[in-house]
């Protein structure tokens, strides 16, 4: 795909103008942004591989897909200093766009929005960052960037040894990694901070580097060659904690719609013989808490959800040539604001 970006100086400080050259990178997404008469909510999560350090003009390239797609709140992971003498990635996209943002001491984490950020929150440098978020109409909602622990990755340990135990498989989540403590301790955070039973809806999204219980199934191991149905202990924490993953509430058959987002870049590992398959997962998501008793009535339901970019590069283009700057895929939740749903928490 051939895709020009922005003519604009590496080192520039000025806002780029909103004539940007679009990637062509088939978002099919209308833009939505919230206004005094809009009452849609569009989120952003994306882990943009060191700010987008590894392909040419990845930082530009990362700013052109923000500025297609038009989220009103971005939640960023490895959102780390630009190469060269430029900030972090999330101060220099809020200067461009002229937007908010908080990252604070994350050298990790950010939320970045048009909207108005009333009170940043920290929970650690690597995990979790959070922000409570107003727009023009007074609506308010918590939102939080996390990640957690990448290693002893389950996918690709059943992959390396196909006759490995379901329950070793769950002790690589349990004990393996701290994928699980981490979940855990971002949720004991919430809810000794009171968020978790907040009166306003509350947004968690992030890399979570593991799949969902609701993506392991018995459906899903009869298509992949890398599945089995297992109670997932990360994303059975957060539905224990009442939290709804967006995407898989919209999209409730995984085989149908397994939305990956590891990885579009990374298809294949090695060289020659010794050349294995990627294992393709769906380990960056959102999750929604609405409050028992809202504040003004609104809660947030989700309405649509992609993953981007729609159609994938030629697996074998150099990495630093690519258009989509980021070996996440990045995903887009749309929300409105209604009165509450029986369906959702």
């Amino acid at each position: 795909m051939a895709v020009k970006t922005p003519a604009v100086s590496p080192l520039s400080d000025s806002p780029l103008e909103t004539k940007l050259n679009p990637l062509s990178l088939n978002t099919g997404i209308a833009p939505a942004t919230m206004s005094s008469t809009d009452n849609s909510l569009r989120v952003l999560v994306w882990n943009v591989w060191q700010a987008g350090n590894n392909v040419d003009q990845g930082p530009e390239k990362i700013l052109t897909i923000i500025n297609e797609v038009k989220p009103d709140i971005v939640l960023l992971q490895e959102s780390y200093d630009i190469n060269g003498e430029r900030p972090r990635i999330g101060e220099w996209l809020a200067g461009q766009l002229k937007w908010q943002q908080h990252q604070g001491e994350s050298t990790h984490l950010c939320v970045l929005t048009p909207l108005n950020i009333e009170t940043t929150f920290f929970h650690h440098a690597w995990h979790g960052v959070g922000a409570k978020i107003r727009d023009s109409k007074g609506r308010e909602l918590l939102a939080w960037s996390i990640w957690i622990d990448y290693r002893a990755y389950i996918t690709y340990a059943l992959r390396e040894n196909p006759a490995i135990t379901d329950e070793e498989l769950l002790d690589l989540e349990r004990v393996g990694s701290n994928r699980l403590n981490q979940a855990t301790a971002i949720i004991e955070h919430l809810r000794e901070s009171g968020q978790l039973e907040a009166d306003i809806p509350l947004l968690v999204g992030g890399d979570w580097n593991c799949p969902s219980h609701l993506d392991w199934t018995v459906d899903t191991t009869r298509v992949y060659k890398r599945r089995r149905a297992l109670p997932l202990p990360v994303s059975l924490a957060m539905s224990s904690a009442g939290f709804t993953d967006t995407f898989r509430l919209l999209h409730p058959n995984p085989v149908q719609h397994p939305g990956f987002t590891w990885s579009p870049m990374f298809r294949f590992k090695g060289e020659g013989e010794g050349q294995v398959d990627q294992c393709f997962d769906r380990i960056d998501r959102l999750y929604l808490k609405n409050p028992a008793t809202p504040k003004d009535g609104l809660t947030l339901q989700p309405t649509s959800a992609h993953v981007l970019p729609l159609v994938w590069e030629d697996e074998n283009m150099a990495t630093v040539d690519r258009e989509f700057p980021s070996d996440h895929a990045a995903v887009v939740i749309d929300l409105v604001w209604t009165p509450p749903l029986n369906t959702l928490n």
